[in-house]
């Protein structure tokens, strides 16, 4: 299975709607998960990569500011807290992913 949608199970698993680069007509339906890869890391040898990992931008959009789900995604392996922010009545907690 494709990593991305490997990504996209796990995150099913801490909040029933996740979305991968929805577009801005979309309508989303909050709690959500919103996430978009926005970085690779690349290892290189003799002028090659050989492996190769992508980063997502996880962010975690919320009507209530204590909701446990930025604390599940947080405990994920190579995730990092990016920031926290108030659009709309919403709360946004973004964190970055290696996956």
């Amino acid at each position: 299975m494709d990593r991305r949608l490997q990504l996209h199970e796990l995150l099913l698993t801490f909040c029933p709607n996740v979305y991968f680069q929805p577009p801005d007509s979309m309508t989303m339906v909050y709690p959500a998960i919103r996430y978009y890869q926005d970085d690779e890391d690349a290892l290189f040898a003799s002028n090659r990569p050989y492996r190769r990992q992508k980063r997502y931008q996880v962010t975690v959009i919320d009507r209530k500011p204590d909701s446990d789900i930025p604390e599940k995604v947080a405990d994920l392996p190579l995730c990092s807290f990016d920031r926290i922010y108030v659009a709309d009545n919403l709360n946004h907690t973004v964190f970055n992913l290696y996956f």
